[in-house]
């Protein structure tokens, strides 16, 4: 619950990835909050081979950051078994100022939910009908502080009939059904006679005591005697009542950790319960909700890595708190409540910031860590190759590789050699995608960095198809797939849209869907801009 999530894009890369790991590993090294890495989409091939290489496991995956049950400081009060007493549930109420209490079995999974309304209209129906039905002989006796005597008690578990005081002015009065009843006493030896005579179902001796001659022949007769005076027990009796019985156990309304508080508002709205069950994945009882929880939830906590664009970031980030941003692209659009900590620097790689913060902090990244963080900024900058690359980069790459005793050189090459023949052109497409809001147009830009880009473009119909059929979908203006090769040092540029907008932009004549463009590997410094500069 005091987790800050460290995050990258939707459509995450090497760099993405790494950066929210190495992130949370530095702020957690330096003993602060709980820092978790998380990711959003998929993770590539590339991504997948360099976590493997290093012994690290992927991130968390994450669907939304929106507010959830689990977020809300919502009420832990004790959770009561259903054959508890009334009297202990009311005291309970009491003590702790509650109005309901959540009701379980006995392995913890909801049987009801008791509320001081439920307690009130049980006692009240017992004025009109002052009976009691099969009372646990247990809760009987803990209730009215009472000790079977003779052997009658041995004999029964529960206790049930009228409940009625012998009064020493209508004693004469007063008659007895064979086997039935619930009769208090007090010091009234001629009373207490008859009804053993008659054999109740239940004598109870208050503040007396009885010649044990007359237990002998009590029979089935059960007698206890309470250190209370009659007009205490008559009150109690009633409260020695299992909770099973006046709790409410149908048309309950519940909700679970992962409800999201939107849904959860909306239902309360329609409801006239006041307090709700909160269960979490194994149907167990973990507290109860009540409208007031709603009126200020506790958002979750996150850290942008590698983005600072809505579009690209996590989807809810609009219900969290944004505590911070580490970038090395163009300033965007994302909000906050309130002034954070934004690092962004012109660099090729997050992890090259990253690795700075490392350094400021005094703290060292573990070989593992190192190693793949020099990937990550290989990866970013294509091995030093994008015009994105700057002096920095390659500093602090060479460093960290010096941490994890590797080759740069054999890291890139593992980098990009990996092979694309078993994906879809969806998959290949979607693997390293962004989209961009640029004045009023919508920009879909995927990239492939590879060491063969002929290859792919054999399947060039497929990928075109892919690239419609994202079009359509998602209402973009143009998409755009750039299939760069680190050894031709180039970008064989697809794309959906107008001939007339690539002409113009990069100032090269454009045939079937296609242009190869010399010198150009980052789509964040040679495509987007040459598209802003157009549309904006």
């Amino acid at each position: 619950m005091n987790e800050i999530y460290v995050t990258g894009h939707r459509n995450p890369d090497t760099d993405s990835i790494v950066a929210a790991m190495s992130y949370a590993a530095l702020k957690n090294a330096l003993g602060e909050k709980e820092y978790v890495a998380v990711h959003l989409g998929t993770i590539s091939d590339e991504t997948n081979r360099m976590l493997e290489r290093f012994h690290f496991q992927p991130p968390r995956f994450i669907q939304n950051v929106r507010t959830q049950v689990r977020d809300l400081d919502f009420d832990r009060p004790p959770c009561l078994d259903a054959s508890v007493t009334m009297d202990r549930a009311w005291k309970l109420m009491r003590e702790q100022k509650i109005s309901a209490i959540p009701v379980v079995n006995e392995d913890g999974t909801l049987y009801g939910m008791l509320s001081a309304g439920d307690i009130a209209t049980f006692s009240l129906n017992t004025v009109g009908n002052p009976r009691v039905d099969s009372i646990p002989l247990f809760n009987l006796l803990s209730v009215i502080e009472g000790r079977i005597m003779g052997d009658g008690g041995d004999m029964v578990d529960s206790v049930s009939g009228s409940v009625s005081i012998a009064l020493p002015q209508n004693c004469e009065n007063l008659l007895f059904d064979s086997g039935d009843g619930i009769v208090l006493c007090g010091s009234q030896p001629d009373m207490i006679r008859r009804a053993l005579d008659k054999q109740v179902a239940c004598l109870i001796l208050c503040q007396t005591d009885v010649d044990p001659a007359w237990l002998e022949n009590s029979g089935k007769t059960c007698v206890i005697s309470t250190p209370l005076d009659a007009s205490r027990v008559h009150r109690l009796i009633y409260q020695a009542t299992p909770i099973d019985r006046p709790c409410a156990t149908k048309g309950l309304i519940s909700f679970h950790l992962d409800d999201y508080i939107d849904d959860v508002r909306e239902v309360v709205l329609k409801s006239r319960y006041r307090c709700y069950p909160v269960l979490d994945e194994e149907q167990k009882v973990v507290g109860t909700l009540s409208r007031y929880h709603l009126l200020k939830p506790r958002r979750k906590q996150v850290v942008l890595v590698d983005h600072n664009e809505l579009s690209q970031t996590v989807p809810g980030i609009e219900q969290a708190e944004i505590l911070g941003i580490i970038d090395h692209h163009r300033l965007a659009d994302i909000q906050t409540r309130q002034p954070i900590s934004v690092r962004n620097e012109p660099v090729g790689s997050t992890n090259t910031i990253i690795t700075s913060m490392y350094q400021e902090h005094g703290v060292t990244p573990s070989p593992h860590m190192a190693g793949l963080m020099a990937a990550a900024i290989l990866s970013d900058t294509v091995m030093f190759k994008s015009p994105t690359c700057t002096k920095r980069d390659i500093a602090m790459a060479e460093r960290l590789a010096r941490i994890a005793k590797v080759s740069l050189s054999d890291l890139g090459r593992e980098l990009f050699s990996g092979s694309n023949d078993s994906k879809s052109a969806e998959e290949l497409l979607r693997s390293d995608f962004k989209e961009f809001h640029i004045a009023e147009q919508i920009l879909g830009v995927g990239q492939i960095t590879c060491i063969d880009s002929q290859k792919l473009m054999e399947r060039k119909d497929e990928l075109l198809a892919a690239m419609r059929a994202a079009q359509k979908a998602n209402s973009y203006d143009m998409v755009i797939l750039m299939l760069t090769d680190v050894l031709q040092e180039g970008t064989q540029l697809l794309y959906i849209g107008s001939d007339e907008t690539i002409r113009n932009a990069f100032a090269v004549e454009p045939k079937d869907n296609t242009v190869f463009l010399p010198g150009v590997m980052s789509r964040k410094k040679q495509v987007v801009p040459m598209l802003t500069t157009l549309w904006g």
